[in-house]
């Protein structure tokens, strides 16, 4: 039984996505630095057409993270002459709504676990 659907894994990818994102702003001014990227939404279509993984034996833990794509490099709009593909106002508005996504997705999951611990009280 699946208690938090699709956003256990939205979580995890919203995460690698934010890191990602905070090292291409990190590393903006960084020579030849190539900026990544990774589409949350095609890994989570990727994983619901994938489905579930195989578990060997009972004591693996069920996941179906490991089935999410590799980050990508981001093709710049403007190539910058020392190499570097980092477009930083775009980053810091991906990272921003990606932060906002986020906090979103972990208020859903917030808002489940109460809905779960009222019904074990009997609420």
């Amino acid at each position: 039984m699946d208690l938090f659907g699709v956003h256990e894994q939205a979580l995890y990818l919203r995460s690698q996505r934010g890191e990602l994102l905070s090292s291409n702003i990190f590393n903006a001014a960084t020579p030849n630095f190539k900026a990544r990227d990774l589409d949350v939404g095609a890994n989570l279509q990727a994983m619901a057409e994938k489905g579930p993984l195989a578990r060997t034996q009972g004591s693996h833990f069920a996941n179906a993270l490991e089935a999410s794509g590799d980050p990508e490099f981001r093709v710049p709009v403007e190539p910058s002459l020392d190499g570097n593909t980092v477009d930083l106002a775009y980053e810091q508005v991906q990272f921003s709504q990606n932060a906002v996504q986020y906090r979103a997705t972990l208020s859903f999951l917030n808002a489940r676990i109460s809905n779960i611990r009222r019904a074990l009280r009997g609420e």
